[in-house]
């Protein structure tokens, strides 16, 4: 009896483990369906769950990272405050009973914001709105924006699947900053900006500020007295960057400088670029030996052929994905004056029939005096495509 008595508990003990790993295996299988597939309405789970998470998160601090950079800033950590959990809580049921979910599936399917680390031990900062269940993504390495997914589920950024993201290279996707050069030149090629990692100077659940100044991994190449600041915030029906650069010494110096950005399609024969592209002369880089000039003749753009194309003056471009029913709006409001097209057609390893690069320029070269400074802002608006 004594002996019946004890197995009856080891398995009452093997159930309940049993049946606690399936609880999260369940939990981590909705949240995923959620972040790719939206919210099912009818599926609910239980707040209970949610709220031990969070209390057993609330001295989460992330660890040291596993890449090295000669320029590497020291590793920084975050904190998620079980009051600060609750809020979001609340924030989120109220979003989700607007839209008629369970107040329990939008607490599972949310996101929490902060500073986190990926598999490969690269840190980035999570940006998720309160109100809207729209994220970002932002590497410190290379101050790279690799994802913005709006309040309906669509991605809009694209990371290329032969992308590193352990800081042994750029990562190849995503808003890669190109600076102080734009391509080929005097120092390696789009610069440095992409290959270091850059530090946290500020950030909130919605917005972040990045920062980076000189190393003696900079110097090497290229020694000016400059400090970037790299500010993306999520609000409710846009993303929004802002590129900042100061000079800090008295001698002038002059750059170039691009976010050489990756967004997702469909499917390229879904894809339209609209913009004030027709009557305009462009550099055609992949046209005659070294590349010729020649004249956009149309208003819109669509791409069955590999591209590299410079359309100076031209920073008003719109995509149009009739795969996914959205546009999305590249909004240069100030410094980002032309735009690149770049797509490598063909090229399965890079995945190019679900992305195009539609990159934000200043082309010419900016001479900034001592003291004064320069701003590139870009936003990403998405809507509905209309019929």
């Amino acid at each position: 009896q004594v002996q019946s008595k004890e197995r009856n508990d080891t398995s009452k003990e093997r159930r309940a483990s049993a049946s606690g790993a399936c609880a999260f295996r369940f939990h981590a299988l909705f949240v995923f369906q959620c972040s790719n597939e939206g919210p099912i309405p009818t599926m609910k789970l239980s707040l209970a769950l949610l709220a031990a998470t969070a209390a057993t998160s609330s001295a989460f601090t992330v660890g040291p990272q596993a890449f090295n950079v000669a320029s590497r800033a020291p590793s920084s950590s975050s904190a998620l405050h079980a009051s600060r959990a609750a809020d979001k809580i609340a924030s989120r049921s109220q979003w989700a009973e607007a839209r008629g979910y369970t107040a329990d599936a939008a607490d599972a399917s949310a996101s929490v914001a902060g500073l986190l680390t990926n598999d490969d031990g690269l840190e980035y900062v999570k940006l998720v709105h309160p109100d809207t269940g729209a994220t970002s993504e932002v590497y410190l390495f290379g101050g790279v924006v690799t994802s913005y997914i709006d309040g309906e589920g669509t991605e809009f950024i694209a990371v290329r699947p032969d992308a590193k993201m352990d800081g042994s290279k750029p990562i190849s996707g995503g808003l890669s900053h190109c600076w102080p050069q734009f391509g080929p030149g005097e120092i390696q090629q789009h610069g440095f900006a992409r290959n270091v990692a850059w530090t946290v100077k500020s950030m909130t659940d919605t917005s972040v500020e990045l920062e980076m100044a000189p190393s003696d991994y900079t110097k090497e190449m290229w020694d000016k007295e400059f400090l970037c600041t790299f500010t993306v915030t999520l609000e409710d029906d846009q993303l929004t960057t802002k590129m900042n650069v100061d000079n800090k010494g008295e001698e002038s110096f002059d750059f170039q400088a691009a976010l050489h950005s990756y967004f997702t399609v469909s499917a390229l024969d879904n894809l339209e670029i609209a913009g004030s592209f027709e009557g305009k002369e462009f550099l055609n880089k992949l046209a005659g030996d070294g590349g010729e000039m020649q004249t956009e003749e149309r208003s819109v753009l669509t791409i069955g052929e590999e591209y590299d194309r410079v359309y100076t003056g031209v920073n008003d471009p719109v995509l149009k994905d009739k795969g996914t029913g959205k546009s999305l709006s590249i909004l240069n409001t100030a410094g980002w004056e032309d735009t690149v097209l770049w797509n490598p057609y063909g090229d399965e390893g890079m995945g190019y029939n679900n992305f195009v690069c539609v990159e934000s320029v200043k082309f010419d070269s900016v001479s900034l005096d001592g003291g004064a400074s320069w701003t590139g802002d870009m936003a990403l608006k998405p809507a509905a495509l209309e019929e």
